[in-house]
C-alpha cells in the first residue's frame, strides 16, 4: 500500500506500508523497482460489531459478519493492506480455502502456528467452525465463510484495510 510519493534527485520514490513490527511501519522504495496497480476498494473492519465492510469508490457495497481477536488476543487496530494470497493444501481446514496475510501483526502473540505473529483474514473450517460468526474468539485473526474469503482473494491483494474498534 502506498502512502505517499516523492521526488528526490531527479528519482520518484514511495512510501509503503511494511509487513514487519511494529504495526504502522513504513519504508521508501524507488518507484522504477515497482509494479503499481490500482483498486477502488477498500475494507473497514468494525471490531466491536464484529462485522467486515467492503467500500467500492466511497460507498458500502458488503457488510457481513466476522469473528475478530478475543479481549486477550485482540485484532490489532490501525490502517494495514492485503499483501499476499495464499492457497491453503486443504480448503475444509480451520483457515478454509484461502489466507491473505496482512502487514498487521499481533499487539500481544510474538509467534502464533509457526509464524511471526501474522494477522489475516481467512476462511472457517474444522474446529474454527465451532465459533460462530460475530464472536470474538480468535487470536487476532478475521475469519468469514468460504465463500467470502474465495471472493476476497480474487478482489483484494494490496488492498487497504482499516481495523477499528
Amino acid at each position: 500500500m502506498v502512502l505517499r510519493s516523492a521526488r528526490i534527485k531527479g528519482r520518484v520514490w514511495l512510501r509503503v506500508r511494511l509487513p514487519v513490527r511494529p504495526n504502522g511501519s513504513a519504508g521508501w522504495i524507488p518507484l522504477d523497482r515497482v509494479r503499481l496497480g490500482r483498486t477502488r476498494r477498500y475494507v473497514v473492519i468494525d471490531r466491536s460489531r464484529r462485522t467486515l465492510n467492503i467500500y467500492r469508490r466511497g460507498k458500502r457495497a458488503v457488510s457481513f459478519r466476522v469473528v475478530v481477536g478475543n479481549r486477550r488476543t485482540p485484532t490489532p487496530l490501525g490502517l494495514f493492506a492485503v499483501y499476499d494470497r495464499v492457497r491453503q493444501p486443504d480448503p475444509g481446514g480451520f483457515t478454509g480455502p484461502w489466507v491473505l496475510p496482512l502487514t498487521a501483526h499481533s499487539d500481544v502473540l510474538d509467534r502464533y502456528d509457526g509464524g511471526p505473529g501474522l494477522v489475516a483474514l481467512h476462511g472457517r473450517g474444522g474446529s474454527s467452525l465451532l465459533d460462530p460468526l460475530g464472536a470474538a474468539l480468535s487470536h487476532g485473526c478475521v475469519r468469514m465463510v468460504n465463500p467470502r474469503i474465495r471472493h476476497l482473494a480474487r478482489l483484494m491483494k494490496g488492498t487497504a484495510v482499516r481495523i477499528r474498534q
